[in-house]
């Protein structure tokens, strides 16, 4: 019989309730794959990490599943087992080792309470789309949007950029056709030239077998939309762009975004978490 503990928590967000929930298990040496996915499927959240000794330098080895399958990268999963596993300690970077590489997350504090964190993404590269017609008909626009484009950074995103919020907030996507047309996120946007307000749709997670449909906070689209508004022209070096998502579910989330200059300029995607229930299994 093992005693399994977790600490739950709700990301890109500073008060309980809100945000992108995670499940972080803070040992998870015991545990085969099967079981990671078992307990992650359990705990039927968008994602669930396990904490590991680290292989490469870094400060922990973090795998995350989601309640159907296992991811190289997320964002809010990354960002919110770096709150947990940092808050005990006095370092201000937790360098994580996933699938996908080590991603750093750089910790601001308020004395001993971790106030902010800002993780350096993994690269982004262009998502050709296959079907852009039938994507659109999932979504069930009234019209034509201002621009489809796609990327991945591990995750797989197609980006559809809408006109107003509120056109952004009326989306009532046919999920069913949607999934049909496209097993990637569904990210669609609304920028004013400043910040985004956006709804993020993962059809795919319900045909197989687990998560919800429509996500709070992508933190792992957020990256690439700000590099493709640097790449347009349309966002500038060293600006921090916001992203509201999450208000249609009643869980309203805040991501923040910044690019480097040069020919490879990195990628940053912060936010806040909030610690809300620590629990255990016994199995």
């Amino acid at each position: 019989m093992k005693t399994l503990r977790y600490t739950l928590c709700d990301v890109f967000t500073e008060r309980a309730l809100a945000g992108n929930p995670l499940a972080v298990f803070t040992d998870g040496r015991s545990l085969d794959a099967a079981t990671m996915q078992a307990l992650a499927r359990e705990m039927n959240l968008s994602e669930t990490t396990f904490v590991l000794p680290p292989e490469r330098g870094g400060h922990a080895k973090v795998r995350i599943f989601t309640p159907s399958v296992e991811l190289p990268f997320a964002g809010h999963p990354t960002l919110g087992t770096a709150f947990v596993l940092g808050g005990p300690l006095e370092t201000l970077e937790m360098r994580l080792e996933l699938a996908a590489g080590i991603v750093p997350v750089r910790l601001e504090r308020e004395g001993a309470r971790i106030s902010f964190g800002w993780m350096t993404q993994p690269s982004a590269a262009p998502l050709p789309i296959a079907d852009e017609a039938r994507i659109l008909e999932g979504l069930a626009l009234p019209g034509r949007p201002l621009a489809v484009f796609g990327y991945q950074n591990g995750p797989e995103h197609v980006y559809v950029e809408l006109g107003s919020e509120g056109a952004v907030s009326a989306l009532a996507p046919d999920l069913s056709r949607l999934g049909r047309a496209t097993k990637a996120g569904v990210f669609a946007f609304f920028f004013d030239g400043k910040a985004c307000r956006a709804r993020c749709f993962v059809p795919g997670s319900s045909a197989a077998g687990g998560g919800a449909t429509e996500d709070p906070a992508t933190g792992s689209a957020v990256g690439p939309l700000a590099l493709h508004l640097r790449q347009t022209g349309r966002f500038a070096a060293g600006d921090v762009l916001r992203v509201e998502q999450g208000v249609e579910m009643g869980r309203p989330s805040t991501l923040y975004a910044r690019i480097g200059d040069g020919p490879a300029p990195s990628i940053e995607v912060g936010g806040c978490a909030k610690i809300v229930a620590r629990g255990q299994f016994v199995i």
